[in-house]
């Protein structure tokens, strides 16, 4: 099994990296953006023995203490396989 987890900023939380990004694509030549929002992915292997609820639980502890800041990211977590 594998987790994938998603981390983004919430809405409203000022994002100076994607305005660099979306500032350099204008720059290089892409047209019709009209913004970027930068964030973070994790794509952890399990450990086989764990069932698909346990998996889930304990990735979602670990999204939430570990990979993300929630007071100002959200984050989102799939597990496949």
């Amino acid at each position: 099994m594998q987790a994938k987890v998603y981390v983004t900023l919430k809405n409203g939380v000022l994002d100076p990296q994607g305005k660099a990004i979306h500032h350099a694509a204008e720059t290089i030549g892409y047209r019709g953006l009209t913004d970027v929002r930068q964030g973070k992915f994790f794509e952890i292997k399990l450990d086989e023995t764990l069932d698909a609820e346990t998996a889930r639980i304990e990735i979602e502890k670990f999204a939430h203490d570990v990979l993300s800041n929630p007071v100002i990211e959200d984050y989102r977590v799939e597990i496949v396989g």
